[in-house]
């Protein structure tokens, strides 16, 4: 059959989980590894949200938990699911209907922020409740773009059945196989493929290192968030490789949750950008420009909308290539896409970056050229090696400059 791969539009570099930028589902579709051009005959796969992985593919390394670090089994490649209707995927899922009459405190009260604090619900299943026509407001069906509605004194807001968040349940993977880089009391740090998501955006989704984490750890179900994302305290993009540290004790996601939203977790990425940038610093505001696929931009002077945030991001430029540069990269904030957006915004966008750079620079390289190398905080020190293809594009670069 056909294999696919759908990257993740809603998955970036993030740091603590901000709540205020919503998850999206996957749209962009690549084959094999390869852009398609015409993603119109392939829409309704991509509805389904499912990460289809090239079968030759498979979470590399091996760290055993529990034991001497070596490999957890033998190599094998991540598992596929069929694709299914979007609505369907949500159908399955539903468990109860829930009405509420809207009065007091909860008056003016916007129907998503109503919707989290009442039945528990994250924004992608809000999100995904009012595309499937699943929420109605005084008789009246919703869509997404009614999610900022303010609730008015009287109004009769139903919601179909669902699951809380918090009771999903994440698929057992020991098949898969995890690189520990560094464990200790309620926590790991891993180093995370390029090409596998941190975690599913929907139950009996396969293929993501929670799905492997969960076969180890079932105790990590509940911790932080619970559901799909049981454990998770910051992520990095699908295409993004390197050092991901999860929590696998309540209170220990409670002080890395802290410390990562306090920017006390030095992290340090390598990447390979485009032309000559000089080092430096820079401050930018950022704010979320779109959905399906996500995308940020540095905010315009003056701009006050909701969700700018100011982002500091320093680097050294290591090597001087061909046409490029190999850059080290200290983000001290931690943003949606903070690192491609700004080497995008300075001319210098990453290598093989389809969201941010131009196409002639996105081609030069098979995903972003960006890995998170090292993580530093209190007790906790992991660093991950440079991945295969990184280290390829980086001696093919050095070679051509020759």
């Amino acid at each position: 059959g056909l294999l696919l791969a759908l990257g993740d539009s809603g998955r970036g570099d993030l740091d603590a989980v901000h709540l205020h930028v919503i998850q999206q589902q996957p749209c962009q579709v690549e084959l094999l590894g390869g852009r398609v051009g015409d993603v119109g005959r392939l829409l309704p796969v991509a509805q389904g949200g499912v990460h289809y992985l090239d079968g030759r593919k498979s979470i590399a390394g091996g760290g055993h938990v529990g034991a001497p670090l070596g490999r957890l089994c033998p190599r094998a490649p991540l598992c596929q699911q069929a694709a299914g209707d979007r609505g369907a995927r949500l159908r399955g899922v539903r468990e109860a209907a829930e009405s509420f009459e809207i009065a007091g405190a909860d008056v003016g009260v916007r129907v998503d922020r109503f919707l989290a604090e009442h039945l528990g619900l994250s924004r992608t299943q809000i999100r995904r409740l009012l595309a499937e026509g699943g929420v109605r407001l005084a008789g009246r069906t919703l869509v997404a773009r009614s999610k900022g509605v303010a609730l008015r004194a009287g109004d009769r807001l139903e919601v179909d059945a669902y699951t809380p968040v918090a009771s999903q349940r994440v698929l057992a993977q020991p098949e898969l196989e995890l690189a520990v880089l560094a464990r200790g009391p309620g926590w790991l740090a891993l180093d995370k493929p390029a090409g596998v998501p941190v975690h599913p955006l929907a139950p009996g989704e396969r293929g993501t290192i929670l799905n492997a984490l969960i076969a180890r750890f079932p105790e990590l179900h509940g911790v932080g968030e619970g559901g799909l994302r049981s454990g998770v305290v910051h992520r990095l993009d699908v295409d993004t490789s390197g050092v991901l540290l999860v929590a696998t004790e309540a209170t220990s996601w409670q002080r890395l949750r802290a410390a990562f939203r306090e920017h006390r977790v030095k992290k340090c990425y390598r990447a390979l950008v485009d032309g000559y940038p000089e080092p430096g610093r820079v401050e930018l505001p950022l704010v979320v420009a779109g959905h399906r696929p996500a995308r940020v931009r540095v905010a315009r002077t003056g701009e006050s909308a909701g969700g700018v945030r100011m982002t500091v991001t320093s680097w050294q430029v290591l090597e001087r290539l061909c046409d490029a540069s190999l850059v080290e990269v200290q983000p001290v904030t931690g943003y949606l896409h903070q690192i491609r957006a700004t080497f995008a915004h300075l001319g210098a966008p990453l290598l093989g970056d389809r969201r941010y750079a131009e196409p002639a620079v996105a081609a030069r390289a098979p995903r972003q050229m960006l890995h998170a190398a090292r993580l530093r905080f209190a007790e906790i020190e992991a660093e991950a090696p440079d991945p295969p293809d990184l280290r390829q594009a980086r001696d093919e670069l050095a070679t051509a400059s020759e």
